[in-house]
């Protein structure tokens, strides 16, 4: 079972993840409490192991801005989690991740979106992501794309993390304010959510990931 953390803002946050075991390390560069500079990114992730996977979440951001920050800070994966149409991957020379809110209506057609992941999150709130909420994880049984392509976001924590893997069975999973304690990241939630997250045993996908 992969693990993202997404929201990171230090170093220190960084590493404590990757020593814990995660895979992948979000930096958040649109509007949000958790939002970070190129700068600070690129500081982090230069200081990671070459193990580490750095992800970089937009929002309705132009493409020329996510490639002068991606080429900035390293990233290994561009997460696009606005409105963003099925060609901007195809304008993007990175691994992607295509965040959509779990309703039927963002739902329909997901599967003809060319990503290497499909993130699927809470319901849209004030902000794209990171509300804290869970929904109906038996309703993704009707899910259109493979389970080893699919993360799993929305108030995930390390109280529910196991209960959520075993209804869902994505590929990985994503957690941000669910490791945080009065709205920082704290160590402790994050080690407790990777170890459970990680006993679940859960078969790790191929390596191989199709990208269009």
């Amino acid at each position: 079972m992969k693990v993202k953390i997404c929201g990171v803002k230090t170093i220190s946050t960084a590493h404590t993840a990757i020593q814990a075991g995660a895979d992948f390390i979000g930096f958040v560069f649109a509007p949000s409490t958790r939002r970070i500079t190129p700068e600070d990114a690129a500081l982090i992730a230069h200081s990671l192991p070459s193990h580490a996977n750095t992800v970089g979440v937009f929002v309705n951001e132009s493409t020329e801005n996510i490639l002068q920050i991606a080429n900035q800070v390293g990233l290994d994966y561009i997460q696009l989690h606005g409105d963003e149409s099925e060609s901007k991957v195809q304008e993007l020379p990175y691994k992607t991740i295509k965040a959509f809110p779990f309703s039927p209506q963002e739902l329909e057609g997901m599967e003809k979106y060319p990503c290497d992941y499909y993130l699927i999150d809470s319901p849209k709130g004030q902000n794209r992501g990171g509300n804290g909420t869970t929904f109906n994880w038996s309703m993704t049984e009707t899910l259109p794309v493979s389970r080893n392509k699919t993360i799993l976001a929305g108030g995930l924590t390390p109280a529910n993390i196991q209960q959520a893997i075993e209804m869902v069975n994505p590929a990985a999973v994503d957690v941000s304010s669910g490791v945080e304690t009065n709205g920082e990241k704290d160590p402790a939630k994050i080690r407790e959510f990777i170890k459970k997250a990680k006993q679940t045993r859960k078969d790790e996908p191929s390596d191989h990931i199709y990208h269009a």
